[in-house]
C-alpha cells in the first residue's frame, strides 16, 4: 500500500460526513456484537469506509456523487469481492433515516459470514494479508 493512500485516509478520518460520524458511533470500540470495525481503510487501491476484516465486511456510506459514479463502484465493489471482502452499501439519507435498519443488516452479514481464515497464532483474529499497518 503507498504511503499516498495511508495520507488520504487520514484526511478522509477527519472529514467524514454526519451519516459516517453516525454510523461510526455504533461501530467503533467494539460495540457492534463485538467485531472490530476500522473506517477510512485502505485496501489496495481504495480506501473503504469501514471494514470488518475478521468477517470480511466492507461497509460504504453514498452520497449523491455515487448516483453518477456507478461504473467506477461497481469496477471497486468487484476488486473487493475478489479479495473475499462483501461490500454493503448505504445511501446518506437511510443512515440519518433508519440506523436501527441499517445496523441490523450489517450485524446480519457479519453474524452469517464465517471467518474468513483462521486467526495466526500471535496476530488475534484479523487478516494479515489486508490489514492497513
Amino acid at each position: 500500500m503507498s504511503g499516498n493512500a495511508t495520507i488520504i485516509a487520514r484526511n478522509l478520518r477527519k472529514r467524514f460526513t454526519d451519516a459516517e460520524k453516525l454510523l461510526w458511533r455504533y461501530l467503533r470500540a467494539k460495540q457492534l456484537e463485538g467485531f472490530k470495525f476500522r473506517r477510512q481503510q485502505p485496501i489496495g487501491n481504495y480506501i473503504v469506509d469501514f471494514v470488518c476484516f475478521e468477517k470480511g465486511v466492507v461497509v460504504e456510506v453514498d452520497g449523491g456523487q455515487h448516483a453518477v459514479e456507478r461504473e467506477k463502484d461497481k469496477e471497486r465493489d468487484k476488486w473487493l469481492k475478489e479479495q473475499d471482502l462483501k461490500v454493503l452499501r448505504f445511501w446518506n439519507n437511510e443512515v440519518l433515516t433508519n440506523i436501527e435498519g441499517v445496523l441490523e443488516v450489517i450485524r446480519e452479514h457479519c453474524l452469517s459470514h464465517p471467518p474468513l481464515t483462521p486467526p495466526i497464532k500471535g496476530r488475534g483474529k484479523e487478516r494479515g494479508s489486508l490489514q492497513g499497518g
